[in-house]
């Protein structure tokens, strides 16, 4: 619902320029070789939105980021807003195919990326009819795409420029934002917010029983008095968790340390760490968090001002947790909960009691905030302590739905018979006596590998497109570092071998590296039920076992 009158002033752009304001000289982004104050970041935002504006760029209209993490992103992501005009974020592993559907579903009319990013853009161009300008980002390779210099776009001014200078439109909290994640098709899509609203549910940041701000004055004036904590951010700025824990360091006025490594290295993510004396680390689930402990068991004396971890996207493992704790006792541990279409909906910070060590990744408690609730099929709100299981869903700030796409909206962001809308999760789970909920689990079979969602109907489609591949089913499987690993099972054509090499190299062809089967079994038959649905019970049990079945080869 909207909340225009209150909420009118609440747009990213301003409360951005207002910290800026408030705390000019302070460090607000270290990346790579780069440190920016507050007053750099907000004078190079700037100058790129004029660029955007001067460029033909119109408020309302989408503008795509495809970078690895960078101080460019954020300069980006903030100049486009500034620009009146709004973000889209491209994940920088997507193939072709993946690059054409979101810059055109999202209607992109500019796009700003790096050089070797870019390249798989221009075999595609022609396919993107609305975009009409792109920026391009160096990154030490050849610059093989047309497109303007970023820094030539940046420079200043020449004197006695400034009097022809396009003027910057007012932003406000009825501004769009806009969040590109994985679709049930496999393809992703847009999740339209209210800057104001996407502001509140995700962003906010505030100690408990503080009151929310309720002026972009109250938001620079708590970056004034904060403690000036320091955040090593290693999700990908492309997706939700990595943005929203930036964004919400900024808007407190605190530094955002970002990794500009293009591979992850844990003995670099620690020197970095160390050497900026983080205070909090933002990481994605077991994947970055075993190898980091592991390493500072090695090494104990490194980080001694870290104290807090955190992951979103996916839970730690009790096993990773006592990594953890085993290099230091009382560093805190902290499982985000939410999503793109959600917010920040809670969190957890200590392990259940009653888990195993083999449920406990999927089970958790997570203390939430009043607008979340279990629904059951009618979407009324479960009682605490019921032992049926719902639907976890989010009431009141929530997005205006899916860019693009009604037919989806309709299904994620339903009207109950109060007239309340709600945005479904996804997932499943009961609510405690004591009012928390435990997360039980997706209610489909989404496969989610080292914080990335990976639909098995798109890999499949893919896979059955080789030759060699009369039928398919592909599932997760439990992996130590990356929680879960895509595992195919597939039986081959008449009259040909299995070739697990060759099925490998079609797909790295049509998917992002992500979504490429790590393991691949190969069966005599691929079990379906009585009415010819896969059988993902079967395959499951396939997978677990990290054998053949039966009925394999």
């Amino acid at each position: 619902m909207p909340h225009a009158s209150s909420d009118t002033p609440f747009s990213l752009a301003g409360l951005m320029s207002a910290v800026a304001a408030a705390v000019p000289e302070r460090i607000a982004l270290v990346a790579g070789p780069r440190r920016l104050t507050y007053r750099a970041l907000d004078e190079r935002s700037t100058r790129l939105a004029r660029h955007l504006v001067d460029s033909g760029v119109l408020p309302g209209e989408n503008v795509a980021i495809l970078s690895f993490n960078r101080a460019e992103w954020m300069e980006s992501f903030l100049g486009v807003l500034r620009a009146g005009a709004v973000p889209v974020n491209v994940n920088y592993r997507y193939v072709a195919g993946e690059l054409r559907h979101v810059l055109s579903d999202s209607h992109a009319v500019a796009l700003i990326a790096e050089d070797s990013l870019a390249a798989t853009v221009t075999a595609i161009r022609p396919d993107l009819p609305r975009l009409r300008h792109v920026l391009l980002l160096a990154d030490g390779t050849e610059r093989t795409a047309d497109g303007v210099d970023y820094e030539a776009a940046l420079a200043p001014r020449v004197e006695g420029a400034a009097a022809h200078e396009s003027a910057l439109p007012t932003t406000g909290g009825d501004d769009h934002y806009l969040l590109y994640t994985g679709g049930t098709t496999g393809y992703p899509k847009g999740v339209l917010w209210r800057q104001a609203d996407v502001f509140r549910a995700a962003v906010e940041r505030r100690s408990p029983g503080t009151p929310r701000a309720r002026t972009p004055e109250d938001v620079a004036e708590r970056a004034v008095r904060c403690f000036p904590q320091r955040m090593l951010v290693l999700g990908p700025l492309m997706h939700a968790a990595g943005q929203w824990h930036a964004l919400s360091m900024l808007l407190c006025g605190k530094r955002v340390v970002l990794s500009t490594d293009r591979s992850f290295r844990p003995d670099r993510v620690l020197e970095l760490a160390h050497r900026e004396g983080v205070h909090a680390l933002q990481l994605v689930g077991d994947a970055m968090a075993r190898p980091l402990a592991r390493h500072l068991l090695t090494e104990p004396e490194l980080c001694p001002d870290l104290t807090s971890v955190r992951s979103g996207g996916t839970p730690l493992t009790p096993s990773v947790r006592n990594l953890w704790t085993a290099w230091r006792e009382d560093v805190t541990l902290a499982d985000s909960y939410g999503g793109s279409e959600t917010g920040v909906c809670g969190s957890a910070t200590a392990p259940d009691e009653a888990a195993t060590v083999a449920d406990a990744g999927d089970r958790r408690s997570f203390t939430m905030g009043g607008s979340i609730s279990v629904l059951d099929d009618a979407l009324r709100p479960l009682e605490p302590g019921s032992p049926q299981v719902g639907r976890i869903a989010r009431t009141g700030r929530i997005p205006l739905g899916y860019y693009n796409d009604p037919i989806a909206t309709s299904r994620t962001f339903p009207t109950d018979a109060e007239g309340r809308r709600w945005a479904l999760s996804g997932d499943y789970g009961t609510r405690a006596s004591d009012g928390s909920i435990v997360l039980l689990g997706r209610g489909s079979v989404v496969i989610n590998t080292a914080g990335e969602k990976v639909y098995p109907e798109e890999v499949e489609a893919v896979l059955k497109a080789h030759p060699s591949v009369d039928d398919v089913i592909v599932v997760p499987a439990p992996d130590e570092n990356l929680g879960q690993r895509v595992t195919a099972l597939v039986s081959s054509a008449p009259g040909y071998a299995p070739d697990e090499k060759a099925l490998h190299a079609h797909c790295r062809v049509l998917l992002a590296g992500f979504k490429v089967p790590r393991t691949v079994h190969f069966v005599d038959r691929v079990q379906r039920t009585a009415v010819g649905k896969q059988d993902y019970r079967w395959a499951a049990s396939v997978a677990d076992q990290g054998a053949p079945s039966p009925q394999s080869r």
